[in-house]
């Protein structure tokens, strides 16, 4: 499978190409285009209650899209709900934590996993869960906005808020805790932020969804009845 970006960092369009017989693992609503005979599956991936605790606990849609490519090969291009960036991912030597609403497209060989045990650290942070994908392939994150990768160093402890994190390596320490004031309007009183300790990469997205719609719904006329 290869991928090519285009349109960055605003209006990121994946462009993949998968050769004979070749499958790529697709979220529900980020499918663009595709070539002739490209074959589509949707299922309930990992079996019904690993969907079910995908749906509920991870924010993903319930099903997802698998396509595959037809002998000769095929095209299908992909792009996220919010406008931003994508960014392509090699999965090899260890697992990645992945933000759920960032998640738009797995190659074949790697598995996305909501049960891990460090899943439930995550829980009110308006929906926030980590996806723990392993195995070995390329995976196509998003980001509302611009993607900003920070290297960390052994011991080095750098502080994210939760709205504002993509991706960072599972061997990574972590621990999530209230501070200040709520920036989402539908947590209780305090906004969330996670202690990443290296060594390891993050991946931060430059815009906040929860801070957006903070701005903008006090902005909105109220609803008549």
């Amino acid at each position: 499978m290869e991928v090519e970006i285009l349109y960055r960092p605003a209006y990121s369009l994946a462009v993949i190409r998968l050769a004979g017989h070749e499958e790529v693992r697709v979220e529900a609503g980020s499918m663009v285009s595709m070539s002739q005979d490209v074959a589509i599956q949707t299922q309930a991936t990992g079996g019904l209650l690993k969907s079910l605790a995908r749906s509920t606990l991870g924010g993903e849609s319930f099903f997802q899209n698998t396509f595959r490519a037809p002998a000769e090969g095929g095209e299908i291009t992909v792009a996220p709900a919010l406008p931003g960036d994508l960014a392509v991912l090699e999965v090899q030597g260890g697992p990645l934590l992945v933000q759920s609403g960032s998640f738009v497209a797995a190659e074949g060989g790697l598995q996305i996993d909501t049960t891990w045990g460090g899943a439930r650290a995550f829980f009110g942070a308006q929906g926030l869960i980590m996806l723990r994908v392993s195995g070995e392939g390329k995976l196509v994150v998003s980001a509302y906005g611009a993607i900003h990768a920070k290297d960390l160093a052994a011991g080095e402890v750098y502080t994210v808020d939760t709205g504002h994190l993509v991706a960072f390596g599972a061997d990574m320490g972590f621990k999530v805790r209230p501070v200040g004031r709520m920036k989402s309007l539908f947590l209780s009183g305090e906004g969330l932020v996670v202690d990443l300790t290296g060594p390891g990469k993050a991946l931060l997205q430059t815009r906040s969804v929860d801070a957006f719609l903070s701005w903008l719904l006090p902005k909105l006329p109220a609803r008549r009845d």
